[in-house]
């Protein structure tokens, strides 16, 4: 169906008849008494008394007013009902960039890469399922910084989590500041679920807040975290000397993380691959489903181009048609 998102605009369609009426005509101009009748006044005088007798010029320009008018109402088509999917979600991602995520214990496309790459890898995905949801970025390191706030924008949220590097917020790990955060940004947000997922491979270094009493704060305020360790148990080291196993994960403090999860009604999951960690944002993606809130919306289409366009050809053949008879 056609729709017009300014109705109001026909008023002006009556504008001409208004200004004719209310200014005041010309007094006709006093010619000389004696005129020399030259072959080409006589010519002027046949294209005027044509011009009056002839009709279609007031028409063609009654019409073009009233498409003009009619574009300037801005006619618009309204498609079918779309239904969109809105769940209320307020979903907020605290990614570690710390010095140790860049240990290279995960493998994608049987390449060696480094923590940080695998998350980005995975939660790029995850990211874009969350159909509905706000979803906010945090990193943190030495000290936790909002990267995004919270937006329906999943592809700029991607994008600056892509753009991320270690040791950009310093070499040290606070945990404690980045749930603090995450609940400074989200206690506000009223009648939708609150959710922080905090990935982290290393135990709390720095911050002014511990990880449990960021924890509690986050209880109070109805905020849900779910804790990811990420980092693998063992890996083998090749030096002059031989190869030998060692534990790069030796450092995660997986006791508090799990402590953090069960004080805020969340859970605890260990990543020590890139298939580990997919299943765990697959568990993510059930533990916290997109609701099906039904919403629809009508796309539009700008129908205005196309009563402006004629009116603009019908007003230049008018001026065409007054420059060749003049």
């Amino acid at each position: 169906m056609i729709h017009f998102e300014w109705p109001w605009l026909i008023a002006a369609l009556p504008l001409p008849l208004l200004v004719r009426w209310l200014l005041p005509q010309d007094s006709p101009q006093q010619q000389a008494a004696l005129k020399v009748p030259f072959l080409e006044d006589f010519s002027v005088c046949a294209a005027q008394a044509s011009m009056k007798s002839a009709r279609w010029p007031l028409v063609i320009a009654v019409i073009a007013w009233i498409l003009l008018v009619f574009a300037g109402m801005r006619p618009q088509w309204l498609g079918e009902p779309v239904e969109q999917t809105i769940s209320g979600r307020d979903l907020m991602l605290a990614v570690d960039l710390s010095g140790s995520m860049e240990e290279q214990d995960f493998i994608i496309n049987k390449q060696r890469v480094d923590r940080l790459t695998a998350t980005k890898w995975v939660a790029g995905d995850f990211i874009a399922r969350r159909t509905g949801d706000r979803i906010g970025l945090i990193l943190f390191g030495t000290q936790a910084y909002l990267q995004v706030p919270l937006t329906f924008d999943r592809k700029t949220v991607v994008t600056l989590l892509n753009e991320s590097v270690i040791s950009l917020a310093g070499e040290m790990t606070a945990i404690g500041d980045a749930i603090g955060l995450a609940v400074k940004r989200l206690r506000n947000q009223d009648d939708t679920s609150r959710v922080l997922i905090l990935l982290t491979d290393g135990a709390n270094t720095a911050g002014e807040v511990t990880p449990l009493k960021a924890a509690e704060l986050a209880a109070e305020h109805d905020l849900k975290i779910y804790a990811i360790g990420i980092g693998a148990d063992e890996m083998i080291v090749r030096s002059f000397f031989g190869s030998r196993k060692v534990n790069p994960s030796m450092d995660l403090d997986e006791k508090t993380l799990t402590e953090i999860a069960e004080k805020t009604g969340g859970r605890y999951f260990r990543a020590r691959n890139t298939e580990e960690l997919e299943q765990i944002y697959d568990i993510l993606d059930r533990l916290e489903p997109v609701e099906k809130d039904k919403q629809y919306f009508r796309p539009r289409s700008e129908l205005f181009h196309w009563p402006l366009s004629i009116s603009l050809v019908l007003a230049g053949i008018i001026a065409t048609a007054r420059l060749r008879m003049s």
